[in-house]
C-alpha cells in the first residue's frame, strides 16, 4: 500500500474514493521501474499507459526535420507523463518520453481507466480535473513563450519549479524553454552577476 501513497494523496486533493473504489483502482495499477535514458513512449507506437511518476524524472520531446530536439514536457514526482495526445486518441505517438533518472512509475492502461471511469464517478471526475489542469498549464506556457523574454521564462521556471532546475540537465531545460544550452548559460551567468 505504501507504493500507492503518493497517487492516492494526489487523487485525494480533488475527489474522495471509498474503500471499494480504491481497491478497484489499485487492481489496475502496474508498478514499473525505468532506467535512466529508457523510453516509455516512442513515435509510431500507440501510447497504452497513463504513467504516474512515483520517483524520478522524465521528459517528452520530438525531433524536427533538422534533427533538433524540442522538449514539450518535463515531469517529476507526483506528475503524470505520457504522449497524452496518443493516449487520449489511441493513435500513434509523435513524442519520445524518456527517463532522465532511474525512476519508478505507476502505469494504468487506457482501457482499464476508461472502464473504471464509467463505473466510478469520482475517478472520472479526478481524470477530468487533472486533464483540464494540464490543458490550462499548456495554454499558459504557450502564452508565456509568446509574451515573455527568455530570461523571464527561465525565472518563472526557477520560481515555480526549483527542483526541476536543480535535477534536470541544462540542455533539457534550454530545449523546454526554447533556446540553446549556451544561451541558458549566458542567462544564468547574467543573473548571478546581477545578484
Amino acid at each position: 500500500m505504501e507504493q500507492y501513497k503518493s497517487i492516492l494523496g494526489n487523487i485525494g486533493k480533488y475527489v474522495t474514493l471509498n474503500q471499494d473504489e480504491t481497491k478497484k483502482l489499485l487492481a489496475i495499477i502496474r508498478t514499473t521501474k525505468i532506467k535512466k535514458r529508457q523510453f516509455i513512449d516512442q513515435p509510431n507506437y500507440v501510447c497504452q499507459y497513463r504513467n504516474y511518476v512515483v520517483k524520478g524524472s522524465f521528459r517528452s520531446y520530438f525531433i524536427d526535420g533538422d534533427g533538433k530536439e524540442h522538449t514539450v514536457q518535463i515531469a517529476i514526482e507526483d506528475w503524470f507523463v505520457s504522449d497524452f495526445y496518443s493516449y487520449i486518441t489511441q493513435t500513434p505517438a509523435t513524442l519520445f518520453v524518456e527517463a532522465l533518472e532511474d525512476s519508478v512509475i505507476l502505469q494504468m492502461t487506457y482501457s482499464d481507466i476508461e472502464g473504471l471511469c464509467r463505473e466510478i464517478h469520482g475517478l472520472s471526475e479526478y481524470f477530468r480535473i487533472t486533464t483540464e489542469r494540464a490543458f490550462a498549464f499548456s495554454r499558459k506556457r504557450a502564452l508565456s513563450n509568446l509574451s515573455m523574454s527568455a530570461e523571464e521564462r527561465y525565472l518563472e521556471l526557477l520560481q515555480r519549479y526549483p527542483d526541476i532546475v536543480k535535477r534536470v540537465p541544462q540542455k533539457v531545460i534550454a530545449s523546454y524553454l526554447g533556446f540553446t544550452p549556451e544561451f541558458l548559460s549566458k542567462i544564468r551567468k547574467n543573473l548571478t552577476s546581477n545578484t
